[in-house]
């Protein structure tokens, strides 16, 4: 959902099908603004901003209008090429530079695009942030900034060779050796597709890479973590101690244990705050999700005593809560983990590392180490729609949420909500009566559908 009355960014950016939603000019106008926006306070005469983007086919054209536009207003560009959302947010940080910006649309489909931008802190921009920026935008603002000449206008340099800088950041945040793993990588045709391998070679693992080719016309589509059941019986086929599976940008991970189960967001933040417990290593005890996460997380701290803080649908607002209480784990189901001490964004390639320290330090098979947490069922649904803007008005929708809510509520939950980024109203409910779940997402997909189509 835009919240706050946002028209251009939604829960993770601007993102829709490039060329349609998410054309040239507004990516020029666009970066012309956010660019000033993010660098005004700067004090450097020339700013420099990072781009980097996955393998999508529209990359090339957005990067080219982006860049067109930084470059106007007199800001300098540094080309990544292609690399992880969190490679551009860890070199916003660590480099000499003024922010990044990302071109992903993530898990989307292969038309679809998107627009992230990074501060200097390597932090994804407020709510507010975003605001003012639309309020310039649709002010055309972009005709009031400057249009510097001669050796004022931004120079564009090549800078593919930083994504090594990243791998080695995190192959050095474990001393592991990781000799003894056979390990299985679906990079999901996307940005993961050199960082991920390279990081776990170097590690010493046995590594079999899926899905690794740089071609925009087939990421996600098939396989990474969309489609976890291939890289689950590649798993089984390669008898492999660990599958992991990317999306398209390499920011979320969903891994798979030897006996090829699949184990998500959830799973893996028990795991991790589990083990991070154990070492006295997580701030008060407590770990930073969103109402998705299954009420199984939280009881599988419990005998730990550990806390589940929850937040608004986002990674971005997971990190809003870390930062303000100094906690050190946080994520999402989907995938988005943020281990703090590290990174300032959901981290896949990262994520899969500290897992699978943890299972050597451990000395435990991934199946072992999830078995801590017993899942209550829990149902989704995504409807689509056309018109997802003010369904919380509809009354007969209104109606039936309550009457749901109102039988579930003792031994579960109910919540609806619209997508960011899609034309989608998502549904999800939970409880321990599996067959009272169904009968609701069968009568609210139904009232959604009918009423908002």
């Amino acid at each position: 959902m835009k919240s706050l009355d946002k028209k251009l960014f939604g829960t993770d950016g601007l993102r829709g099908v490039a060329n349609h939603e998410l054309k040239g000019d507004l990516a020029y106008k666009i970066a012309r603004i956010g660019g000033y926006y993010i660098t005004k306070n700067s004090g450097i005469e020339k700013p420099t901003i990072i781009i980097g983007k996955d393998t999508r086919l529209s990359g090339d054209m957005l990067e080219a209008a982006l860049m067109a536009g930084l470059t106007s207003v007199g800001i300098n560009v540094y080309r990544l090429g292609i690399i992880p959302t969190p490679g551009v947010c860890y070199l916003s940080r660590e480099m000499e530079v003024n922010g990044g910006i990302m071109i992903s649309a993530s898990h989307n489909p292969t038309a679809d695009n998107g627009i992230k931008f990074f501060d200097e802190n390597g932090i994804k921009l407020t709510d507010a942030d975003e605001l003012a920026i639309e309020k310039l935008y649709f002010n055309d603002y972009s005709q009031e900034l400057p249009y510097p000449i001669d050796n004022k206008i931004g120079l564009i340099e090549e800078k593919y060779d930083w994504i090594d800088q990243y791998i080695d950041f995190i192959i050095n945040i474990t001393d592991e050796d990781f000799s003894s793993l056979k390990i299985v990588i679906d990079c999901a045709n996307g940005a993961a597709y050199q960082a991920s391998p390279e990081v776990f070679k170097t590690l010493g693992a046995e590594v079999i890479v899926m899905n690794n080719h740089p071609d925009g016309e087939v990421i996600n589509v098939n396989c990474g973590s969309t489609k976890p059941e291939i890289i689950a019986q590649e798993v089984i086929n390669q008898a492999a101690d660990l599958g992991i599976a990317h999306d398209g940008d390499a920011d979320r991970v969903i891994l798979v244990d030897e006996k090829g189960e699949i184990v998500e967001g959830d799973n893996i933040m028990a795991i991790a705050a589990r083990y991070m417990i154990s070492q006295d290593n997580l701030n008060e005890n407590t770990i930073v999700t969103t109402r998705y996460s299954n009420l199984a997380l939280q009881e599988s701290l419990a005998d730990l005593e550990g806390q589940v803080k929850i937040v608004k649908n986002g990674d971005r607002y997971v990190l809003a809560e870390m930062l303000k209480n100094n906690y050190q784990l946080g994520g999402e189901k989907s995938g988005h983990i943020i281990f703090g001490d590290y990174n300032t964004t959901g981290d896949g390639i990262l994520t899969a590392v500290k897992i699978a320290e943890i299972m050597l330090k451990e000395n435990k098979t991934l199946s072992e180490l999830k078995s801590i947490m017993n899942y209550w069922p829990q149902i989704l649904a995504n409807i689509k729609v056309k018109d997802k803007d003010n369904w919380e008005e509809n009354q007969e929708i209104k109606k039936k949420i309550n009457e749901a809510k109102a039988e579930i509520a003792n031994n579960g939950r109910v919540f609806v909500r619209a997508s960011g980024t899609e034309p989608l109203i998502r549904v999800m409910l939970e409880g321990k009566d599996e067959v009272l779940l169904r009968k609701w997402e069968e009568i609210l997909s139904d009232i959604i559908s009918k009423e908002l189509n």
